[in-house]
């Protein structure tokens, strides 16, 4: 399985990016992750694909949303009103199962990462 992800950027606090990680290969499940500079890497989002049952951190609830275009085979991740602690960078991963949380180490597959700067 491969994950190329895309779309972040440098805004201003209060704006918004939306993050692409589209997927070659089988998954049921794709989640987000971040980590900081001198920070450990923490999972925000994930979604079971197949049914689109989604779980969010509480540090982003109500703030971003995870969404699954099957025909795209494309997870986004939409960040609304950013905070400068939402600074960095951002990882797609993806698990055939059996869990889908935000949980690193039940996900084999992991994209290159994408950089988010909130300033």
């Amino acid at each position: 399985v491969q994950l190329v992800e895309s779309g972040g950027g440098s805004v201003q606090a209060g704006g918004s990016l939306r993050l692409s990680c589209t997927a070659s290969g089988y998954t049921v499940c794709v989640a987000w992750f971040r980590q900081a500079p001198g920070n450990e890497r923490e999972g925000v989002a994930s979604i079971l694909t197949g049914v689109q049952r989604t779980y969010y951190s509480d540090s982003v609830k109500g703030r971003f949303t995870i969404a699954h275009d099957s025909a795209k085979d494309t997870v986004y991740l939409q960040l609304n009103n950013l905070k400068p602690e939402d600074t960095a960078m951002y990882y797609c991963a993806a698990t055939r199962g059996p869990y889908c949380y935000t949980s690193s180490r039940d996900f084999a597959y992991w994209g290159q990462g994408t950089q988010v700067t909130v300033s």
